[in-house]
């Protein structure tokens, strides 16, 4: 542990959880780009409520770095330690999940304190909750949480964006679906920990439904044409080469929350200090972003393993709403599952040789008037791609990081404080750009008529 007069009175970035499935591969990336000369994270510290388990985690992710990182301890169960560790960054990655269990407390520190926040989250409930309890304070103390900064949801977000601004005027986007599939040359193995949140997820389904109810409703975005309709349960698309199953991700909720927002504030949030060559460059960026209905799929090349998708969904969807039930299926993930998921997580060999590929098919009109003329069939289809390495250990944690660099030397183009999500923080930032430089690629794939 680094001697205490070398600690600093603030420090550039703290990870909290470093030591979890995945804390420990964001800090293998935080290391990569921290103390260069061009980098703004100068100091870093590392915080869990067991050191030794922290220390283990630095170890593996660097041994060089072991003697000069502080190492601090937190517990989401004890306020105060969370209340001390915010005090003492600019901003706070936090990788403690379920999110619904432990990320509250955290969030009401970093408020509290005025410090950024950034987490990993793909909990719609968790991310509303945090809307509702702490946005207005947060605004208060120019504190800005952001959450779903990894594959949960920025590459849906930017994604759909990309898509979105491929569509030149006087053509205009109604639906662009989103076809994830994930793809390895050995077995594709799940984060338990987003296993259990989709299971805690399922068996309070209820709670979300009750929280949205209770809040004010948000703006819908104008979107030309009918909204689409419902199509079969299982899909085959054959433009990309998969079948397709809908998929109960985050990332719907998350866009459609960003769209809300930029109806509500259609040229962006404004920067805290942003100048007025900044302002212009934000506006300008959206006022190309065009609204589109939004859905996520499960896609995979095996119609196999979207019958194992939807076994899974039965399984979690029958049991989850019982202690017991959610007792078997948290004990025995990789039965319940069919082996996507284990409590040890995948092997090294099996994060390496998995990637990710996301499909978004975006369908349209090539001119707006065709609307107004009572053309209700979209007649243009765009299709776009986004592509990277495995989702949870190292897209995420590239995404995080990157997301964090931006918060650090841009943070007068940010909003001042205030809860949000991803898409509208960081849409009109360079974050498509450093995320391309850094192995995760955004193409256009085709553009084309659609039969009458």
């Amino acid at each position: 542990m680094q001697a205490q007069s070398q600690i600093p009175e603030l420090f550039d970035v703290i990870i909290l959880g470093a030591s979890g499935f995945t804390g420990k591969y964001v800090v293998r990336e935080a290391l990569k780009l921290f103390n260069f000369p061009s980098s703004p994270i100068k100091s870093l510290a590392l915080a869990g409520r067991n050191p030794t388990k922290v220390k283990q985690a630095l170890q593996w992710a660097s041994p060089s770095h072991s003697l000069s990182i502080p190492i601090l301890t937190a517990d989401t169960t004890d306020p105060p330690s969370l209340h001390r560790l915010c005090s003492q960054t600019k901003l706070l990655l936090n990788c403690v999940g379920p999110y619904r269990l432990h990320g509250d407390p955290v969030a009401a520190a970093c408020v509290h304190s005025g410090c950024d926040y950034l987490d990993i989250s793909g909990e719609p409930e968790f991310m509303e909750r945090m809307e509702a309890r702490y946005h207005e304070k947060a605004v208060e103390t120019g504190s800005l949480l952001v959450s779903a900064c990894g594959f949960d949801s920025i590459p849906a977000e930017l994604g759909v964006m990309f898509n979105s601004r491929q569509w030149i005027p006087p053509a205009v986007p109604n639906q662009i679906e989103a076809y994830v599939s994930l793809e390895s040359d050995k077995r594709i193995v799940g984060n338990f920990g987003t296993y259990q949140s989709a299971v805690l997820g399922v068996a309070n389904a209820q709670e979300l439904q009750k929280l949205r109810r209770s809040r004010p409703r948000r703006a819908r975005p104008v979107i030309p044409g009918p909204a689409p309709l419902r199509g079969p349960l299982v899909e085959s698309q054959k433009r990309i080469g998969l079948w397709a199953i809908k998929l109960p991700s985050a990332d719907a909720t998350v866009v459609r929350r960003t769209l809300s927002i930029l109806t509500e504030n259609p040229h962006g949030l404004p920067g805290a200090t942003e100048s007025p060559e900044q302002r212009e460059k934000r506006e300008a960026f959206w006022s190309t972003v065009k609204p589109a209905h939004f859905g996520v799929k499960l896609g995979s090349k095996s119609l196999l393993d979207i019958f194992r998708f939807i076994i899974l969904g039965i399984s979690i969807g029958l049991l989850s709403g019982l202690s017991f039930g959610r007792w078997l299926l948290l004990k025995f993930p990789s039965i319940f599952s069919l082996g996507w998921f284990r409590k040890r997580g995948p092997s090294e060999d099996e994060v390496e040789s998995a990637s990710f590929k996301m499909w978004f098919i975006g369908r349209g009109f090539s001119d707006s008037s065709l609307v107004s003329q009572g053309n209700a069939k979209p007649d243009m289809e765009i299709i776009t791609r986004v592509t990277g390495p495995e989702i949870g250990y190292i897209a995420t944690p590239i995404i995080l990081m990157q997301c964090a660099l931006i918060v650090l030397s841009q943070r007068e183009i940010l909003p001042k404080g205030g809860v949000f999500p991803p898409g509208i923080v960081f849409g009109a930032t360079d974050l498509q750009q450093r995320l391309q430089e850094n192995g995760i690629s955004f193409d256009v794939i085709s553009k084309s008529s659609l039969p009458a």
